[in-house]
């Protein structure tokens, strides 16, 4: 498995976990609720979740936000702008937009694991403008193309 570093910056809620792989398979590390009082959201309400930490990745790199899956099936919690992009030039503290898709109210405590981050690699792309595109067997066919 491929690694790098990632520099880590605590900036406030020190006695809280740094971002942490589950398993030896993760692809993401959990991040955890960096709250001074529980935060309870209604079901089809959002709110930001801070982390206490700020990154500065690797050049050519991104960070994703993305749920965590027992939080999503068994409470409907989830991330709204999933997932959620942290650039490579962002330095600030990162932060966790959740929303209750389920049917029940949902507290959050301090050190709650509420999403993984995981690290993606960037290529910038050249545009190189076309008159006409190649033809595919779907070409233009798009959502529910292929049926059910």
């Amino acid at each position: 498995m491929n690694s790098c570093k990632l520099l880590i910056k605590r900036l406030h809620s020190f006695d809280l976990p740094l971002p942490t792989y589950q398993t030896e398979g993760s692809s993401g590390m959990d991040l955890y609720a960096a709250i001074d009082e529980p935060v309870l959201i209604k079901p089809l309400e959002r709110t930001i979740i801070p982390t206490g930490i700020a990154i500065e990745l690797p050049e050519g790199f991104e960070a994703q936000i993305r749920p965590r899956s027992g939080l999503a099936l068994k409470h409907g919690i989830t991330i709204l702008n999933s997932p959620g992009t942290i650039d490579e030039d962002y330095r600030g503290e990162i932060k966790v937009i959740l929303i209750n898709l389920g049917q029940e109210d949902f507290l959050i405590n301090r050190g709650d694991r509420i999403a993984q981050l995981v690290l993606s690699k960037i290529y910038r792309v050249n545009l190189l403008e076309v008159e006409g595109l190649r033809e595919t067997k779907r070409s233009d066919g798009g959502f529910g193309h292929t049926g059910k």
